[in-house]
């Protein structure tokens, strides 16, 4: 099928073509009821606007890229989405152009607009939200019929969204520690911007009332997602505290977090896991390759980015606009020699004891 323009728009819609120009580029010039129907014709027609055309320059321009919009630059689970991303895209003859919001969601609107008024012909995002949500941005990118694929739910918006079972594998994770004694464990909780946190805070909290734990509000330790977050933390949290009102266990974030426990915990000469079990998220690979291999719920990183990637070219190179897609991913329970069971403390203190008693 012939690929529709501008000009089709504007001749369906029975306008000019600088008025499409004009609704495109948001100019309240238009009148409300003539910019309905441009976008109304523009979604019957599947019209994928891309920024030569908005700016009426060099309109045959055709370049065929997709954005990845992530939240932090530095974070090796980003990287993995985005080798997996520019993978599958290249496969496809897709060039990826990378961009990070840094946790800012003022930038993060910024970028959308830039990734909708260049010749990007989609783009995938892990949102940044805000205590209310803010979401007009990405409703911009609905009304204008801009391609994009959520790696997270976003309360208020009809979306494609691919995205991880991370309250089921909270959940997981605590089952496993409970289930080898562990009841007093506590949660370094990750920043208020991503919904990865609340519903990991979600399956900490399932877990305790579908034991016969108790739970308190004082177990979520607001922390942040990088390692010096979890290091700084750490070391907060127990500087002063007595050994007796130590924890057993920490499950963490993520995995930079995790990382960042470990370091200080070792500093406050606090072993692991004989002391205290730490749990990550993510399975980044430096996780493997510490002095205590740590355990860690294992995301779906390559397969996530991927079936974004094919759900978000599929609608790009769609005739007529396609039904919505919500893929849920299962993660992976990973044990290492980060944890271990409450009986285990106990059996070790107690070989130090005898161990004491006899060389005296």
């Amino acid at each position: 099928m012939k690929k529709v323009t501008i000009g089709d728009v504007a001749k369906r819609a029975e306008v000019s073509i600088g008025t499409v120009s004009a609704v495109l580029n948001e100019k309240n010039t238009v009148k409300p009821e003539t910019r309905k129907i441009v976008l109304s014709t523009m979604k019957e027609l599947n019209y994928r606007p891309h920024g030569s055309a908005r700016n009426l320059k060099n309109a045959d321009a055709y370049s065929d890229s997709i954005g990845l919009l992530v939240r932090e630059l530095d974070n090796p689970f980003y990287t993995a989405i985005a080798l997996s991303v520019m993978e599958y895209a290249k496969s496809k003859g897709y060039l990826v152009v990378i961009a990070s919001s840094e946790g800012d969601h003022t930038y993060e609107e910024k970028i959308t607009h830039g990734f909708s008024g260049k010749d990007i012909k989609g783009a995938i995002i892990a949102p940044v939200l805000e205590g209310t949500t803010e979401i007009e941005h990405l409703f911009r990118l609905r009304m204008i019929n801009f391609p994009f694929v959520l790696l997270e739910n976003v309360k208020g918006i009809q979306a494609n969204v691919v995205s991880i079972d991370n309250i089921k594998a909270m959940k997981e994770s605590m089952k496993y520690l409970m289930d080898n004694g562990h009841s007093k464990i506590i949660h370094f909780a990750g920043p208020n911007h991503a919904s990865h946190t609340f519903e990991r805070i979600d399956g900490f909290r399932r877990a305790f009332s579908e034991s016969h734990f108790a739970f308190s509000s004082d177990m979520i330790i607001s922390t942040g997602a990088h390692l010096e977050d979890g290091y700084k933390k750490c070391l907060e949290y127990f500087r002063g505290r007595n050994r007796e009102d130590f924890p057993t266990a920490i499950v963490c974030y993520n995995d930079l977090v995790a990382l960042g426990v470990l370091a200080a915990l070792r500093e406050m000469k606090i072993k692991i896991p004989d002391d205290i079990s730490v749990v990550g998220n993510d399975d980044i690979p430096f996780s493997r390759h510490v002095p205590v291999q740590l355990t860690t719920i294992r995301a779906p990183m390559f397969e996530l980015g991927r079936k974004a990637t094919e759900i978000l070219i599929n609608n790009i190179e769609a005739h007529k606009p396609l039904p919505i897609e919500n893929i849920v991913l299962d993660a992976e329970f990973i044990v290492r020699q980060s944890t271990t069971s409450v009986c285990s403390h106990h059996t070790d203190s107690l070989k130090e004891y005898f161990q004491t008693v006899n060389q005296s």
